[in-house]
Parts: structure tokens; C-alpha cells; sequence
């Protein structure tokens, strides 16, 4: 089915999608609340770059922690567009009417909980520099490394199930 042929389908959101839904924004919107409580009380110069190893590798002024959000909100807005409209979405040949219901229910949840998660991620980036401004500190720590690890646990997942479609 080429996509020009392919249905646009109104299927409804999953529970699961919903509650992903409400832990993204709900970070997203703690993100928004730890900047505007804490911008006073940040220095002039924060960490603005971290190397692989999870250290500072670069300070700069703390309104360079606005682009954070910033990106956040972008992927946000790219991510939810292209989470309504899984008929523009790649599959492969097999898709047919037989299992486009399937194909697009997996595919749209990929882009829902891979926003989600990248909300959380954004939000403990800047909580985390936040915190390393205050204190002094210079890791990135592991929830990091736990929520980046969240987001291709999923990925493989939803990869793994799409290729289980028949």
C-alpha cells in the first residue's frame, strides 16, 4: 500500500498513551517550574555542555539553560504532529488492510511514549544542571543514563513488534 493510498484512521488512544501523555507534560511543566523558582538563585556560569563520561566539560551563562526547553518544546510540538498522522508514517510492504490498524496503533505509541520520554530526559537535564550549579558538583549522573537507556528500550520494543505484524 503506497502512501498515497494509504487510510487516515481515527483510532483512539490507548490507557497507556494517555498516562504517557500525563507524565510528559507533567515534566514538562516541572521543567518550567524549576527554572522560574530557581533562576534567582542560579550564578552567572553553569554547566552548559557535558561530555560523554556524564562531566562538565564546558561552562557558560545560565541563559544558555533556556535553550533546553526550548529544544524540549520543539520536539514536543514535532513529535506530537507526527504522532496524529501514522499514515504518513515507514513501514514496510506488508502493511495491507488486513493489519493497518495494527501497524499504525504500534507505530503512533513509538512516537507518544519516544516524546515522553524525551520530556523526562530535558527535564532531568535541566534539573541536573540546576543542581550542579548550586551545589557544585560536576556529574551528570545515572538517571541519565537510565532514562536514555528507557527511550531505545523502547524503541527496540516497538521495533520488535512491528516486525511481529502479520
Amino acid at each position: 500500500m503506497d502512501i498515497e493510498n494509504r487510510p487516515k484512521l481515527k483510532i483512539p488512544k490507548t490507557k497507556m498513551e494517555w498516562l504517557a501523555d500525563g507524565i510528559g507534560y507533567l515534566s514538562l511543566l516541572s521543567m518550567f517550574a524549576i527554572l522560574i523558582m530557581q533562576w534567582g538563585a542560579l550564578p552567572e556560569e553553569i554547566p552548559a555542555h557535558f561530555g560523554a563520561n556524564g562531566e562538565v566539560d564546558r561552562w557558560g551563562s545560565k541563559w544558555e539553560l533556556l535553550i533546553l526547553p526550548g529544544i524540549a518544546i520543539g520536539l514536543n510540538i514535532f513529535l506530537m504532529i507526527f504522532e496524529k498522522f501514522p499514515q504518513v508514517h515507514n513501514y514496510p510492504e506488508r502493511l495491507n488492510e488486513s493489519n493497518v490498524v495494527a501497524f499504525y496503533t504500534n507505530s503512533r505509541q513509538a512516537m507518544n511514549y519516544m516524546k515522553n520520554i524525551i520530556n523526562l530526559l530535558f527535564t532531568y537535564l535541566v534539573y541536573n544542571t540546576i543542581s550542579i550549579a548550586l551545589s557544585g558538583t560536576d556529574k551528570l549522573g545515572w538517571p541519565f543514563y537510565c532514562i536514555l537507556g528507557l527511550l531505545f528500550v523502547v524503541l527496540g520494543w516497538k521495533i520488535v513488534k512491528s516486525m511481529k505484524i502479520k
